[in-house]
């Protein structure tokens, strides 16, 4: 399996003891001897692994590999190769054998990957640890609070997608003693799945961002994903709070699964709210009111769903007793992902580059941003997953919903382009089977309006690779 788990600094070293005591596992020696607890000090000493890796092509001198087993994939077959590259000991749930290595045999490596992780966690006692989750703007909320958080010491962020059972307990393989702080982001694809990477991570503050739709096939209703986020509460460290988002349907089924713990609200009526909030094409401004006071706010990322990600973002950072002057000073420095509404430049056009991730609410919001860019307005719009049996009847109803908003035009592709166009029921819709077919639309609108400025706004759900046409056309342009 080839997830990184490279670190950006160095880490603390496992002996080959730790390793066994937070596994429960038993070594195997090259001399096919079992090796326990304290049987050979010697060889306990000579094993320091530097790493913990699940990724064959990056094993070298020092690295542990741990061996993971899928439906479809099984990391065992490349255990001989590891050891070739020089890998000091491997982590497997069956013996190798003839392997002239030591092996930490376990009972179930994936379990074994989150042993380890707890432990790593366990051993860093005066760490803070915050964890989200949320159907949409859990990444830029991770995203402002690293900001936040780096500025006042060492802090550990969730990296890309390592937010579920598997990348979860990798981040915190890579927590070290110097860590003050650890931003952690929690998905979903399946209940209990947040109930065990929060377990992992002991949050002292956890929070939702929102109940949204997206894997709305695999819990059969937002009521359901309601009850896989809200697992995020139930393992916030005595004394922690719970961060609720007050405006979201769901508050009070929330604030019940949160209600052994200190609560802090956020949005509208809560305790931490924007108002006077000013929206800009590429940022916003607003007054954001707290139960510390009051303070002015400049945030680098349009959009009012922004504005929402930053009063959570304050929420999670004042539970955590950060004064107003670092928050705001945190959020004015905060930059997207790559994916998230960034900015492109080319001539007299804009191509907004928001192809990160999709789901209908967060759809709805891009289209906001681009209703307040300059020129044409074109929305380019790629199919959205994990949406179950509602997924004919939700692209029905973005091509009705965003077709409402003074849009100029909404390019569909991928296969469910014709239900978008379908309830768009309009000439401004044009939906397209194929990026080839929709690169030649788009080019046929530059033509069109030349020399008029025109702006692309680019979205689609992860698997249909939108990224691609936006590249495909900005190279055209």
């Amino acid at each position: 399996m080839h997830t990184s788990t490279t670190s950006t600094g160095r880490l603390d070293p496992w002996s080959s003891t730790q390793l066994q005591q937070a596994t429960q596992g038993y070594w195997l020696m090259p001399d096919n001897a079992a090796l326990t607890g304290g049987k050979s000090s010697v060889a306990h000493e000579a094993l320091q692994i530097q790493r913990i890796l699940t990724d064959s092509r990056q094993a070298k001198v020092g690295d542990a590999f741990l061996a993971l087993k899928g439906e479809r994939f099984d990391a065992h077959d490349f255990v001989r190769q590891v050891a070739e590259q020089g890998a000091s000991c491997v982590i497997v749930q069956r013996a190798i054998d003839g392997l002239d290595l030591p092996q930490l045999i376990v009972a179930d490596t994936r379990l074994a990957l989150g042993h380890l992780g707890t432990y790593r966690r366990q051993q860093c006692s005066s760490l803070q640890v915050i964890a989200l989750t949320g159907s949409s703007g859990k990444t830029t909320t991770k995203e402002m609070l690293g900001s936040i958080f780096s500025r006042l010491g060492e802090t550990l962020v969730t990296r890309g997608n390592l937010n579920n059972d598997l990348g979860v307990p990798m981040m915190l393989l890579e927590l070290r003693q110097d860590h003050r702080y650890a931003v952690m982001e929690l998905g979903a694809s399946h209940q209990g799945e947040i109930d065990y990477t929060s377990g992992l991570v002991q949050p002292d503050v956890a929070g939702i961002i929102n109940i949204g739709t997206a894997h709305l096939g695999e819990f059969g209703g937002r009521q359901g994903i309601c009850n896989a986020k809200s697992e995020i509460y139930a393992h916030i460290k005595l004394g922690g709070t719970a961060i609720i988002p007050v405006e979201d349907d769901f508050v009070t089924q929330i604030r019940q699964a949160a209600q052994h713990v200190s609560q802090l609200g956020f949005g509208e009526l809560g305790d931490v709210y924007a108002k006077n909030v000013e929206l800009y094409a590429q940022s916003s401004e607003f007054d954001l009111v707290t139960p510390q006071g009051v303070i002015h706010i400049h945030l680098p990322f349009a959009g009012e769903h922004n504005v929402h990600n930053a009063e959570a973002a304050a929420s999670f950072a004042l539970a955590l007793h950060v004064t107003l002057t670092d928050i705001a000073e945190g959020l004015a420095q905060a930059k997207g992902a790559q994916g998230r509404l960034n900015f492109l430049n080319k001539h007299q056009y804009l191509l907004i580059d928001d192809t990160y991730n999709a789901n209908p609410n967060s759809m709805r919001a891009a289209a906001d941003v681009l209703c307040q860019q300059v020129g044409i307005k074109v929305m380019v719009m790629g199919d959205i997953g994990e949406l179950g049996d509602a997924v004919g009847a939700e692209h029905y109803a973005l091509g009705h919903d965003l077709l409402q908003k003074p849009l100029d035009y909404l390019i569909a592709v991928g296969e469910y382009a014709p239900a978008v166009a379908h309830g768009a029921n309009s000439n401004k819709c044009t939906a397209y089977a194929n990026q080839q077919d929709a690169l030649d639309a788009l080019l046929a609108l530059v033509n069109k309006h030349q020399p008029q400025p025109i702006t692309f706004l680019f979205k689609g759900s992860r698997y249909t690779h939108t990224e691609n046409l936006l590249a495909a056309l900005m190279e055209k342009l």
